[in-house]
């Protein structure tokens, strides 16, 4: 138990990051001429909808120069995508995110790229490389997505996705399947779970906390991992990945079908919400009710952000599943999302 106090105590330091902090993170041991190495180049953090400046900032200017922006696919290896070239007089976008890129220039010496209402897919690695002949040199700096991890899978039951599937179900929930670094950051801040799930590259994990028989036994806490898996005939559940959402989710209380469910939200202008929608509004919005509701994937749950005895029955907060009931079971209400 000290060892597992230790490393939560060490990966709480190392993740403490806010929007407003940055850490040193660029390739290469060698000296930049060019681009100032400070620690403003770093890790940037914000939400889905939101606008974020990934900063990069001329030491001195050469004659003749480009600046090239492009963010780097890990699980794709040697894959870049551009994003943009300028130099000291225009600019050209690329690419999906050319559209929503653009150049501040705050001041002379700034190349630094915002992006604007940032999706789910943004989070990853960005490079600014200023071109300049034989010379050319960068800085790499990450931006991270704020949002929440959570299980997800088949209303046929446990361990029935392959890799397509997993990835199209967590779709569905307004989510996309999440990476390796967004399940480590969900472990250190509480997720426990039993059952192996897809992760964005293709590999298999699973979050423990707390050790027991069924979930690996007498080893310590940490991420267990079945490793890369066939994505056509190997088949999981999944752990999707959303953030905050533009619109917002209410209860309406009821005893309904599922399809009168869907109803009450239409008379009140929305729609049955996605499970997707049902995380976001209780992470970022801390929506707590303690009554089972009818989503759109045919699911009953409920979000609790104040454990409480009659509530679940479970210390920790977290949203709660009553599974795939009867569609015809006229006993929930509906949670809507407008």
């Amino acid at each position: 138990m000290m060892n597992f106090a230790v490393v939560l105590l060490f990966t709480s330091s190392c993740f403490a990051w806010s929007s407003a902090i940055y850490s040193s993170n660029r390739e290469g041991p060698k000296k930049l001429k060019y681009l100032l190495e400070t620690l403003l180049h770093a890790d940037v953090v914000a939400r889905r909808g939101e606008n974020a400046t990934l900063p990069c900032i001329l030491r001195t200017k050469p004659a003749q120069y480009k600046v090239k922006w492009t963010k780097l696919e890990l699980h794709r290896a040697g894959r870049e995508d551009i994003i943009m070239i300028s130099n000291a007089h225009a600019f050209k976008p690329y690419g999906r995110l050319g559209g929503r890129a653009s150049l501040p220039k705050a001041h002379a010496m700034d190349a630094s790229l915002q992006l604007r209402g940032l999706e789910l897919e943004d989070g990853g690695r960005y490079r600014c490389e200023l071109v300049y002949g034989i010379e050319d040199e960068s800085v790499v700096i990450t931006l991270r997505i704020e949002g929440v991890v959570f299980p997800y899978q088949s209303r046929s039951g446990r361990y029935r996705l392959t890799f397509h599937e997993a990835e199209e179900a967590c779709a569905q929930q307004d989510a996309m399947l999440a990476s390796y670094g967004q399940l480590y950051r969900a472990w250190t801040e509480g997720l426990d779970w039993c059952n192996a799930g897809w992760l964005h590259d293709g590999t298999v994990h699973y979050p423990i906390i707390h050790p027991r028989p069924a979930c690996g036994g007498e080893l310590l806490p940490g991420i267990r991992s079945y490793g890369p898996k066939d994505k056509n005939q190997d088949r999981f559940d999944a752990f999707c990945f959303t953030s905050q959402t533009s619109g917002s989710v209410s209860y309406v209380a009821g005893s309904f079908s599922f399809d009168q469910a869907g109803l009450a939200c239409r008379r009140q202008g929305g729609e049955l919400a996605l499970v997707g929608h049902l995380y976001s509004a209780w992470r970022f919005r801390d929506y707590d009710r303690c009554d089972g509701g009818w989503l759109r994937d045919g699911s009953v749950r409920f979000p609790v952000g104040s454990p409480r005895e009659r509530c679940g029955g479970v210390p920790e907060a977290g949203v709660r599943s009553f599974g795939f009931p009867d569609q015809m079971a006229h006993l929930y209400g509906a949670y809507c999302y407008r």
